[in-house]
């Protein structure tokens, strides 16, 4: 497989005038597909739809991204452990779907993290996403806690699939009870996975796991052919129930 440190890896440039991008399944290991072109809804809706995202940060171009491996969360398989149970049952939190999405977005790229400079969630990422998000496509998941918001995060759906994009939290384990909530939901609606895109210890103790790309990009071939829930998702409903499994 290649890489993008092999001396002969040339980067395509993506033209703004078309929505073309190169085979994902030729991409370099590490994922970085192509450069340039825009964040327009058509491009950003083509990419998901061929298993690629956006990812750079500022001053940089655009950059678009296929890993291999994927790290992918099939819903029903989210971990919960005691310690986090006990949260969800006595912690207070309340949860709501694409209440605040603009409010969530720009708090994902705005809340300071540990050991990161600086944010990908630049102006114009925000602003795209909301396109998104009042085009059906753009998904957030507020949680509160005594009526404040206090994390969140967001996301595209196609298909019966979900591609995770940020997450904040203003208070300890907002952010996960967020991801639960989705996931709890998703898993009823019958959607097959989320995207959870680069691997992160996080991910993978909440049940995430790394498959290979060729696997991810079948996986997505197939639940795009599968009807999708374009528009609000205000009418979603959550609250947690206990299982005997510890799921």
């Amino acid at each position: 497989m290649s890489s993008i440190y092999d001396e002969d890896y040339v980067l395509p440039a993506l033209s703004r005038h078309s929505f073309f991008f190169p085979d994902p399944h030729e991409a370099p290991q590490e994922g970085l597909l192509a450069y340039g072109g825009d964040l327009s809804p058509n491009r950003l809706l083509k990419a998901y739809r061929q298993g690629i995202f956006p990812w750079y940060s500022e001053g940089d171009p655009i950059l678009w991204w296929s890993p291999d491996p994927r790290l992918i969360l099939y819903p029903e398989n989210f971990k919960v452990r005691k310690s986090f149970r006990r949260v969800l049952r006595n912690a207070g939190f309340t949860v709501t779907f694409d209440r605040l999405f603009e409010k969530v977005i720009h708090l994902c790229g705005n809340i300071p993290r540990e050991g990161q400079n600086g944010s990908w969630i630049l102006p114009e990422m925000e602003e795209a996403y909301t396109d998104l998000h009042y085009q059906g496509y753009a998904h957030s998941v507020e949680v509160y806690k005594e009526g404040e918001l206090v994390g969140g995060l967001y996301g595209v759906s196609l298909g019966k699939a979900f591609f995770g994009e940020s997450m904040f939290s203003l208070v300890k384990d907002a952010s996960k009870v967020a991801f639960k909530a989705l996931s709890d939901v998703l898993a009823q609606r019958g959607y097959d996975f989320i995207d959870c895109q680069m691997e992160t210890d996080h991910m993978v103790r909440l049940g995430a796991k790394n498959v290979p790309r060729a696997r991810f990009l079948q996986e997505l071939k197939e639940t795009l052919e599968k009807p999708g829930e374009i528009g609000s998702w205000q009418h979603f409903q959550w609250e947690y129930k206990d299982s005997i499994d510890g799921k």
